[in-house]
């Protein structure tokens, strides 16, 4: 998505781009009188509410009990609420547009810079040009964060999640006192289950090695909980209103249809979905590709799941239909 010479010309497959501090360099002014409006449409009472929200916030620094004054904050959104990822969303909407001129010139008119040493540029296939890409004077090198052979094999990128989930596993159980569900759950699921998720829909494991070496982090973090530690998988996962992390991927598969087909490009969209011809395939790969793998699920489905009218719908009696899923 970036080409050479300061991102100016052609993109390549993908690019990953890092913004310096985030949401802390937004600008009040230019989020809400230049961006909400014309980008969602937002009529001008919402509009003034969210600005009021961000009006009149101070803050102070507390070192060793001396308190500093109050400083009047011009930029940024509280941390931790629910507004404030939303409101990034908005900020970055028109970053596309940078690529018919230069990204740093969006940059600069919008009082941003990017972590160059954490941009990264992404290449597939073998007819790609081997162009030097570069942002400014620092050149970005190819990296997606996801191991994978020769062979499009992904067992190294499911024994780096493991392993990487099975030390913060760790250091949660040495660290935290109270091994409740409602201390737990939340702690896995915020440091633990993104890494095993992480673009997840590019090296699904397929193998059944692979499925049980990522099972078996959330095996053990279900095990950690207070009064759980006798009982199945199965019944430490109901209790705790958790799905396998094989169920979670397929049910991150039929949500992608759902959008693809009834948010997205509508009757088309049908022409990418076929039903598999078994035993037609000479490689097994080809049965793994997400075009044929997620039909026989999506077909199962009960009619009033597919029409819902709104992906929360779709998503609550999706999440029903799962638990007697197998």
């Amino acid at each position: 998505m970036v080409g050479p010479d300061d991102l100016q010309k052609s993109l390549p497959i993908g690019v990953i781009l890092d913004h310096a501090l985030k949401l802390d360099k937004i600008q009040h002014y230019d989020t809400f009188k230049d961006k909400l409006a014309p980008n969602i449409q937002l009529d001008m009472y919402t509009i003034q509410w969210v600005n009021n929200w961000l009006k009149g916030q101070a803050q102070r620094v507390v070192v060793n009990g001396v308190t500093s004054g109050w400083w009047p904050v011009t930029s940024g959104v509280p941390q931790g609420s629910v507004l404030g990822p939303v409101l990034l969303s908005v900020f970055i909407n028109d970053l596309d547009m940078g690529v018919e001129c230069t990204l740093k010139r969006w940059a600069i008119t919008n009082h941003m810079k990017f972590n160059k040493d954490n941009c990264r540029i992404l290449h597939l296939g073998r007819c790609n040009p081997t162009c030097m890409y570069s942002l400014g004077d620092k050149k970005l090198e190819k990296a997606l964060g996801v191991l994978v052979d020769g062979k499009l094999n992904m067992s190294q990128q499911c024994a780096l999640a493991a392993k990487r989930d099975h030390c913060i596993l760790g250091c949660i159980k040495h660290s935290i006192a109270n091994q409740s569900k409602e201390v737990d759950v939340p702690l896995y699921s915020a440091l633990v289950q993104p890494h095993l998720e992480y673009c997840v829909q590019f090296w699904g494991p397929q193998y059944k090695n692979n499925i049980k070496i990522l099972e078996c982090v959330q095996r053990r973090a279900t095990k950690m909980v207070k009064g759980l530690e006798g009982m199945t998988y199965e019944e430490r996962l109901r209790i705790l209103g958790l799905f396998s992390l094989e169920k979670r991927r397929l049910r991150g598969d039929l949500i992608a249809v759902y959008n693809f087909l009834m948010r997205g490009s509508g009757e088309g969209g049908a022409e990418l979905f076929s039903l598999p011809s078994q035993g037609k395939f000479r490689l097994d790969i080809r049965k793994k590709f997400f075009t044929e793998r997620v039909i026989k699920h999506w077909n199962k489905l009960p009619r009033e799941l597919v029409m819902a009218l709104s992906p929360s719908v779709f998503k609550k009696r999706l999440d029903n239909a799962l638990r007697y899923m197998v």
